[in-house]
């Protein structure tokens, strides 16, 4: 998972996408963002959507999608229509995450209402209403997308009761922020009991989290060192970082409490090579 909005250019997205495909890696997703939020500036974003259109046609098999697409920066038909469109390119690899958005500075850097927390949340369960109906419903929406039903979507949050509501209705997924083993163990748990009182088949349970991994100790703390000098030491220490053995064993301590999938946030992009550990720490995790 690859923060945009820190500077990330068109080359470097393409070194990633082709480093994550020949890592063997499920996929590669992007913050949606139009401003820094460590980096600061000259720092900036290329626009999500565009980014995914474009890395669609050239790669082959990596899944694609936005950790997460804020309603406040795209009417839903806008979002829906971009979401179809990578559907197409990529010959049916893309997912939407979607949030109620946060970033108040990017907000008003570029113009776009902010409203107040329930605003945003009441806005996300409007979009997601209407993108559904476009996607599966509407008779005079073309072209639907290649993917059936629809695009996976993923909705994200803290476990609290209107997010979880609004994944149980309308999500595939629901995806937490950095959490602890405890609190991934809690959150599964709300996330699990919400399905089953709504009557539907369990959402899988997701975490975007930071990690750094290295073949020894001295490459891990290099790493981590050089990740907080391009940071300016704002990330802070990531919550998974350890050689490839370690990681592996923390990932699947995740995996025993209900992570069924890790969204691992690279914030170092200009560092290609890691993409290649973080494949072997797949290919461990599945053996």
């Amino acid at each position: 998972m690859i923060e945009g909005q820190e500077g990330v250019t068109w080359e470097q997205w393409l070194a990633l996408a082709e480093a994550a495909e020949t890592a063997g890696l499920d996929g590669l997703f992007r913050s949606d963002h139009y401003r820094s939020i460590v980096r600061g500036e000259p720092a900036g974003a290329l626009d999500a959507w565009a980014t995914l259109a474009a890395l669609a046609a050239r790669t082959e098999r990596i899944r694609l999608g936005t950790m997460v697409s804020p309603v406040t920066f795209r009417p839903a038909s806008v979002l829906a229509k971009n979401v179809v469109t990578v559907d197409h390119v990529s010959g049916g690899r893309v997912e939407l995450g979607i949030g109620a958005g946060w970033y108040e500075t990017e907000h008003e850097t570029y113009g776009f209402p902010f409203g107040t927390a329930r605003d945003r949340v009441d806005e996300l369960d409007r979009q997601l209403a209407e993108i559904t109906r476009q996607w599966t419903e509407s008779d005079e929406v073309r072209p639907r997308p290649l993917q059936n039903p629809r695009p996976r979507i993923i909705v994200g949050g803290r476990a609290k009761p209107r997010t979880v509501a609004l994944a149980v209705r309308y999500a595939d997924e629901y995806n937490t922020v950095s959490p602890s083993l405890v609190e991934a163990r809690q959150r599964a748990r709300v996330v699990a009991d919400a399905a089953r009182e709504a009557g539907r088949e369990p959402l899988l349970l997701s975490m975007m989290t930071g990690c750094v991994v290295g073949r020894d100790a001295a490459e891990v703390e290099d790493r981590v060192a050089r990740m907080a000098e391009v940071t300016g030491g704002r990330a802070g220490r990531p919550p998974i970082a350890g050689t490839l053995d370690e990681v592996v064993a923390l990932l699947r301590e995740y995996e025993a409490v209900g992570v069924e999938r890790a969204m691992l946030q690279h914030l170092h992009h200009e560092d290609v090579e890691m993409v290649a550990l973080l494949g072997e720490v797949a290919a461990a995790l599945r053996a």
